[in-house]
């Protein structure tokens, strides 16, 4: 284990002594002893992990060299060993957010060495959680979290550029399966509150008498089952990000109560009334079209307006070219990998067979067509034979059967329209068609709307 650096300052030689010889016993600690705050403040160039002050000492009171070391490092923990018994001076130190506050007595040495131990772990604990969230960031660089290469692609790299550089919020909209938390979690871990919490919260996931309580936290005793104070999702990201995903499954009460927060940067706790200041940066994601959701009254529009910030669109895999046989690659590579498969390969007729496919799951469903063409594939390559598809859109169901090209154009209205809920504007603009086309066909019974 490494050493442990701990300051003693204590203007009591004998004290001083009976302290030093006591931690000393620890051979991983290395302790250096002062009888003066100045003295222990000229040597905070030599890092120490851990100072345990006196609180009255010559030249300063625990208070006022506390503050001193403050404004050298504000991480280095501190322990107050003091003769003063008044609760006032303990209340205000540990209010100044010392770790401990020993009353000199025959027990002081014991109490110290478990308060040491206590410090110590609790600084490993946050050591350890730093390093993670470093290789988090690493591992949600931009290139290393999304593969791809295609022009659709490197446009959205540009806007979560852009969005890492500050704190506006972000909107994240898409269909199911593109990668909308990646996307949030790229951004998070690449802005200046990587090192602070991500916080991930499916808004459809909750049920509709919990999501208070889930996001905002309770009281003890605020309902039934409520049998300690609970922090809420804004709470626990404080300081870093909260992404809210399908947040357009809240109901409209749920959507002010949200709007409160986001306007007064505070939350209350179901069944209290502390106000907790909150520094949050919101990441909202969405498969539907939250303005039009405006427009037809399922959506606040003064929410919408709040949470929309710098909006990131995500194309569907289908419409991202090659960029299939790179992530298909990556995904045989780490199923392989973590399977001990040894390198699998594509075959030349496989591409080809990914490339003709529409991908209506989007990445997710390839990931899940890759894992399962590794496991059946003999040898160390994948043929068309081990890839299958079971979605009903893949490209030999859309060719089951046979069909005229008007047929196949009805089939191919009546999805998208079906997609865009009957808004025959936006189909037409998908499809590069008159939408009086479209209106045709539906006149003509041709397609059912």
């Amino acid at each position: 284990m490494d050493s442990y650096k701990i300051f003693i300052v204590e203007d009591d030689p004998w004290y001083g002594e009976i302290l030093e010889y006591h931690l000393s016993l620890n051979p991983d600690y290395i302790i250096t002893r002062f009888s003066t705050g100045k003295e222990c403040l000229a040597n905070m160039h030599r890092q120490p992990d851990l100072i345990t002050i006196d609180f009255s000492l010559p030249d300063y009171t625990g208070d006022k060299l506390l503050q001193k070391i403050r404004e050298v490092n504000d991480d280095i923990p501190v322990i107050v060993i003091s003769g003063q018994e008044e609760i006032a001076v303990a209340v205000k130190m540990l209010k100044m957010g010392v770790r401990d506050y020993l009353i000199k007595d025959e027990n002081t040495k014991d109490i110290l060495w478990n308060a040491v131990i206590k410090v110590r772990e609790t600084g490993n604990l946050k050591k350890e959680v730093a390093s993670l969230r470093e290789e988090l960031s690493q591992k949600f660089s931009f290139d290393k979290s999304i593969k791809g290469q295609s022009p659709a692609l490197n446009n959205i790299f540009r806007l979560m550029e852009k969005a890492t550089k500050t704190n506006i919020n972000v909107s994240i909209t898409g269909e199911t399966g593109t990668g909308k938390e990646v996307v949030a979690k790229g951004i998070h871990y690449n802005s200046d509150r990587k090192r602070k919490p991500f916080v991930a919260v499916n808004m459809a996931a909750i049920p509709k008498e919990l999501i208070e309580s889930e996001l905002f936290g309770h009281e003890k005793g605020a309902f039934t089952g409520a049998v300690a104070r609970k922090e809420g999702k804004f709470e626990e990201a404080n300081g870093g990000t909260i992404f809210l995903d399908e947040i357009a499954e809240m109901d409209l009460s749920m959507q002010s109560k949200i709007l409160r927060v986001l306007q007064e940067r505070e939350v209350v706790r179901v069944g209290g009334n502390e106000k907790v200041k909150l520094d949050v940066r919101v990441i909202i994601a969405t498969h539907k079209n939250i303005s039009d959701e405006v427009k037809k009254g399922n959506f606040r529009e003064d929410l919408y307006y709040r949470i929309i910030g710098l909006p990131i669109e995500l194309p569907p895999l289908r419409e991202r070219g090659n960029d299939v046989l790179i992530l298909a690659k990556h995904f045989a590579d780490e199923f392989a990998k973590d399977n001990k498969f040894g390198v699998i390969l594509l075959s030349q007729e496989a591409k080809e067979k990914l490339l003709r496919y529409n991908y209506p799951g989007n990445v997710r469903e390839l990931k899940a067509i890759i894992e399962l063409a590794v496991v059946m594939c003999d040898g160390k390559e994948i043929f068309a034979d081990d890839i299958s598809y079971n979605s009903s859109r893949g490209d030999e169901a859309f060719t089951s059967e046979e069909k005229t090209l008007r047929q196949y154009t009805c089939d191919i209205i009546r999805y998208y329209l079906k997609k865009y809920d009957e808004d025959v504007l936006a189909v037409a603009n998908k499809l590069d068609i008159g939408k009086s086309t479209i209106y045709k066909m539906i006149q003509t019974k041709e397609i059912a709307c």
